[in-house]
Parts: C-alpha cells; structure tokens; sequence
C-alpha cells in the first residue's frame, strides 16, 4: 500500500478516522479515490482505467467471464479472487453477481478492459458487511479484467417463448440467438469442457432444424448457419472419443456442403479413428486435395500411414503364428 504522511498503512489502521481527518491524514482509499471517476455522480462507485479495453460497452443481462480481485483497506492481499482460475465461469448479469456496484461498474466496462472501481458500503455490503469476511460499513476496491462476454438478452428472451411462438420469430432473431449458442459453445470448447460444447452447438442445431422455412433463400440461410455447427460437432465428438456420432455429423456436413474441406477431414479423421484404413484414406486424400500444404490434413495422413502398417505387420506376424505347426511332409 501506498504510504502516508510517513506513518505505514498497518500503523494507520487503528487510528481512529476522526483524528486521521483533523491532522491530515489519507488513507491508501482517499489517495486512491482522487484519480478515479465517479460514475454515478453520488460518490458511491469510483473507477479507474488501467487498461482500456475495444468494442462495445457491455450490456445489460450480458454474460461476462472476467478475472476479479477484492480488496479491503489496509489489506494486501484480497478477500476473494478468481485470477487463479484459468478459465473463470460466466456470470450472468442480473443473477449471478452478488455486489451490486460491481454489476453498475461492469456496465461501463468493454472486452479487454482492466479497470479498479471503490465501492462504498452503500454499493457493497451495507452496515452488516458479511461476516467473517467483509467487516461492517466497509469501503471495498475491486480489481476488474472483462475477458470476455456474450449479450445473452436475447437468447433468454427466445427460450422464454413457447415453441410455436419460437417459430414466428424473424429468421434474423433466430440466427442471431444461434450464433450467441454457438459462441457459448465455443468458449466450452476452448476450455475443454465438451459435453458442454456438445450441449450448445446441439441446442442450436436443433432451433435449425425447428425452423419452417417459408422461401428458398430462407432455406439457404439456415443451411449456412448449420454447416459451422454440424462441423464442431463432429469435432467435439472427435474430442468426446466417440468417432461413430463424429461421423454422423461429419457426412450431415456434407450433405450441406458436399466439397467442404473440413468435412472431408472430420470424416477421415473418424474413419481413422474407428480403424477403417481404406475408407479413412479416401476422405483424407480428397481433404488434401483441396488444401495440399494443411498440416493437420498431412499429419493425419501420416498417422494413418503408421496405423495402417502396424496393423499389416501385426496380421502378418498371426499368420506367421497361425502356419508355424503346420511342416510340409517328405
């Protein structure tokens, strides 16, 4: 903590606030509180940018992952974090955060921004504080990174509705709340958790599927917004270890995009996995047409090379096995 008027912020503590008032005394708090803004104009939430961040202002009803530390004063080091979690869950604004000036300040926040906002007591845990932890009538600082967030308004407005009414919804609103799924799932993806991601890209594929196309050109729509879908499906499921339903939604890929790259691959990939060298070999050739210099194609091109002589060198040495009995008479 910063010092003040040479008398260490441990030593200051316990001088009563009054006295620290009438001999000129800051706190770490009010020194910290002269560079920030007040957002609210009532000098409940105080913020400072340390890092601005890019796009849009996040919005309301959002989900937001973000890394959070809380301070108290005095303290050094913080009453609850998430910086030591790789990959913090989602909070869903409105729900899921638990001090409400940290919900305003995050408002006024944009993806990438790293911002502290001084809470009073009023905007955090009033008189009562929260016991062991947070004291009564306490002033909090929070330390603010947004990683990242969805505005998933519109996705809960569209599960709220019931199905028929699901349906009569502009095809606009439909796709836009597919891509929120599908983003929703690629973030799972990205953490590892694929039934998760499953869940998502399935819960979006199935809206798809739902959907009564009334022209041709609505028809085209949906089948472009399903191939992104259809693909990391067969993905995760490569991932799940499950290479039947990986090729399930690989060939559906294909029915949509007959040439599709990654189709072909996916397919390939799943036939490798379920040891069938012949047909494994075909979809990964017609994959390494399209993209001759794709490594991960050439990669599994290898990898099924290797598997394909290790299975030719372990039927040999049964055969060999099978015959050694068997001598020819003179």
């Amino acid at each position: 903590m910063m010092p003040t008027n040479g008398m260490s912020s441990r030593i200051m503590q316990f001088v009563d606030r009054e006295e620290r008032h009438r001999v000129g005394i800051q706190t770490p708090f009010q020194r910290l509180a002269q560079q920030m803004q007040d957002i609210l104009g009532d000098g409940g939430i105080l913020k400072e940018v340390v890092h601005a961040g890019e796009g849009p202002l996040i919005p309301r009803d959002a989900s937001v992952c973000i890394h959070c530390s809380g301070f108290l004063e005095y303290s050094d080091q913080p009453f609850e974090s998430t910086c030591h979690v790789k990959y913090p869950r989602m909070l869903k604004l409105g729900r899921d955060a638990t001090v409400c000036g940290l919900e305003i300040g995050l408002l006024t926040m944009r993806r990438g921004e790293f911002s502290r906002f001084l809470l009073q007591p009023s905007y955090a845990f009033g008189e009562m504080g929260c016991p062991p932890l947070i004291p009564p009538v306490a002033t909090l600082l929070y330390e603010v990174h947004v990683l990242d967030f969805l505005d998933s308004a519109q996705v809960d407005e569209f599960f709220a509705l019931l199905p028929e009414e699901q349906n009569s919804v502009p095809l606009p609103t439909l796709l836009s709340v597919v891509d929120t799924e599908r983003r929703f799932g690629n973030r799972c993806f990205n953490q590892r958790r694929y039934e998760d991601a499953k869940d998502r890209y399935k819960q979006a594929v199935i809206l798809l599927q739902n959907r009564e196309q009334a022209s041709e050109e609505e028809r085209r729509q949906v089948a472009e917004a399903s191939l992104p879908l259809l693909l990391n499906l067969s993905l995760t499921y490569l991932r799940l270890e499950k290479p039947r339903k990986a090729l399930s939604y690989g060939q559906r890929a294909l029915d949509v995009s007959p040439v599709n790259t990654k189709a072909l691959f996916r397919c390939g990939q799943a036939y490798l996995e379920m040891s069938d060298y012949e047909k494994a070999q075909d979809y990964l050739i017609m994959a390494q047409a399209k993209k001759p210099f794709d490594p991960d194609i050439n990669d599994a091109l290898r990898k099924l090379a290797c598997c394909y002589k290790d299975f030719l060198d372990k039927e040999k040495e049964i055969c060999t096995k099978m015959f050694s009995n068997f001598r020819p008479e003179k």
